[in-house]
């Protein structure tokens, strides 16, 4: 079995003769052989590789792009698996080797790529080398093929993808629309997926990139080209490529199951299912769930999870099952809500009792909004961002705190995702002596990252106010909980009559002799209705009861304006 590596040229001599010389120093002869396609180069590329022996070329009279030439080296290849690799890459150790392993270890991969220095989608690694030759010694040690180190993707970048050569052949050639480049490899990652195949990451396999050194020298014409062939690619298949195919690993990163537990989640807006993907990659026994109101996203996110289209706010959920899910992600979607509250406190009923809601709100009080805002009176939309186009609502920290508690979560978790500069940091200064110092952070954080569990005790204490249970079956209900918790609860809830609950925990507890829970619910509820006879009468008699007469007498003598005969019978008592 051969590997047809097929490298495309266009000046940058330099850069190919690296890669070609590491290809030959770190492969296997008699495993591959090297199709150069030549858009034709003018720096002595052609005369170079006219000399080469063990290079196949392609010369080309004029500049037929990436996607083009390609073509041209795959409809001549003889090897039984396609490389499409970059001219500005330097391979390593066991590099082809490990790819190969990964691609053929199921018939279900068709296509494997590596992690490198310098990439896009996630497959950059974090790692700084002063010389090639430091870089060899880490690949050396890196490059040592391990399943446990493949993970499966929604694309793989195309600077070094390793395709069967039978998928190719499903599949077709590259998309020539994308000419001269970018976005062919992620609507070829597409297409293989949706042929049937896995596309698989192998994070033990790296590779030096330099990085689109023939791309880099058209400044803006570059931005405008990435600009143009990513509506090209919306054309086609009618999802943004980079909007929709997110990975969102601080979203991951806040689900705290073993990785071995069986987990149920639901991502609402899963776009692609990048991130739903991840975590496949990462709980294994994990059951996925996705709602996604584009058709054609979730056409494709279909391919990872249980995927449905439609707007969560005009359908209802009753397809899924009540108490089911242990996580419920809405990563950037709140704020595209019409009523995120109503949302928020709907779907409550399909978490588990401890169920979590995962989320990413952007921070309307950033300092890039308040600044413009402040200084020029500029609230200007964009087309992503904080003051994106389609944003419906906006928040800040204590919104978005009130807007959890409001419905009902508990462990409110509200971390902040920091992004500033110098001018920020100036901005922020003029701020300082209008605004408190605890105020003064929000401006920096960008996007807030939330974390709320589930808890039926709002369900408990609904159920308390709403029929007439007897002090022992409230006492059932509610005494694992904690006091603060439930007076929170109580407070934040406006279905709740405050005052009348309040008091009745508090007389639970104080007929089940728990004694030291009582106060606190009694003085809650006088400080909601200082004037209520009932919370007067129970608090004046359990004082009087503990033993604290002087304080049981204050009670009695605002009781005795209160109702004067309640008061009289209450003193009737005491004698």
């Amino acid at each position: 079995m051969k590997t047809s590596i097929i490298i495309l040229t266009l000046n940058q001599l330099s850069y190919t003769k690296e890669c070609i010389e590491s290809i030959r120093k770190f492969t296997e002869s008699s495993t591959y052989e090297i199709i150069v396609v030549d858009n034709n180069s003018t720096d002595g590329t052609v005369d170079w590789l006219r000399e080469q022996q063990d290079i196949t070329a392609i010369y080309n009279q004029t500049n037929k792009g990436f996607p083009a030439g390609c073509n041209q080296g795959i409809r001549i290849a003889k090897g039984s698996d396609i490389l499409l690799l970059n001219n500005d890459i330097v391979v390593t150790t066991n590099w082809l080797e490990n790819l190969r392993t990964a691609l053929y270890s199921g018939d279900q991969i068709g296509a494997v790529g590596c992690v490198t220095n310098n990439s896009s989608y996630y497959q950059q690694i974090d790692k700084s080398y002063e010389t090639l030759s430091d870089m060899h010694n880490f690949a050396a040690g890196f490059n040592i093929s391990s399943q446990d180190k493949w993970e499966e993707r929604l694309k793989l970048v195309g600077y070094c993808m390793l395709i069967k050569k039978d998928v190719v052949d499903m599949v077709g050639l590259l998309d020539e629309r994308f000419t001269p480049g970018n976005y062919e490899d992620d609507d070829y990652s597409l297409r293989i997926r949706k042929a049937g195949y896995k596309l698989i990451l192998c994070k033990d396999t790296f590779i030096h990139h330099y990085g689109s050194v023939s791309f880099k020298e058209q400044g803006d014409a570059y931005s405008e080209l990435m600009l143009s062939n990513s509506n090209k690619f919306k054309e086609k298949w009618g999802f943004h490529p980079d909007y929709n195919q997110h990975i969102r690993f601080e979203i991951i990163d806040m689900i705290e199951s073993g990785l071995e537990d069986h987990i149920n989640i639901l991502e609402v807006g899963c776009a692609c299912g990048g991130t739903l993907l991840q975590i496949k990659n990462l709980y294994k026994n994990a059951v996925l769930h996705g709602i996604e109101l584009n058709d054609q996203a979730a056409d494709v996110a279909s391919l990872v999870s249980n995927v449905k289209s439609f707007d969560i706010e005009n359908e209802s959920l009753f397809d899924y099952e009540k108490g089911y899910f242990d996580y419920i992600i809405f990563a950037d979607v709140l704020e595209h809500l019409k009523d995120p509250w109503k949302v928020l406190h709907q779907i409550k009923d399909y978490l588990k009792p401890d169920g979590h809601i995962i989320a990413s709100i952007p921070n309307i009080m950033h300092y890039s909004v308040m600044s413009g805002l402040l200084q020029r009176g500029q609230w200007n939309y964009t087309k992503s961002g904080i003051l994106d186009e389609t944003h419906l609502r906006f928040f800040t920290y204590d919104s978005i705190q009130r807007m959890f508690m409001n419905a009902h979560y508990k462990e409110i978790s509200i971390t902040g995702k920091e992004i500033y500069n110098s001018k920020a940091e100036k901005f922020i200064g003029e701020l300082s002596k209008f605004s408190n110092g605890a105020m003064l952070q929000q401006f920096t954080v960008y996007q807030y990252l939330i974390k709320a569990k589930n808890t039926d005790l709002y369900n408990k204490l609904k159920y308390i106010n709403d029929n007439d249970c007897s002090t022992t079956d409230i006492f059932e209900l509610i005494f694992t909980h904690k006091d603060q918790e439930m007076i929170d609860q109580i407070l934040h809830s406006e279905e709740i009559d405050g005052c009348k609950v309040l008091n009745s925990i508090g007389v639970s507890f104080f007929e089940n002799g728990k004694h030291e829970r009582v106060i606190p619910f009694f003085l809650e509820a006088i400080e909601l209705n200082p004037s209520d006879k009932e919370v007067l009468y129970n608090i004046s008699y359990f004082l009087n009861y503990v033993g604290e007469d002087q304080m049981s007498a204050d009670y009695l003598n605002r009781l005795r304006i209160v109702d004067t005969n309640l008061s009289k019978q209450l003193e009737s008592i005491f004698l």
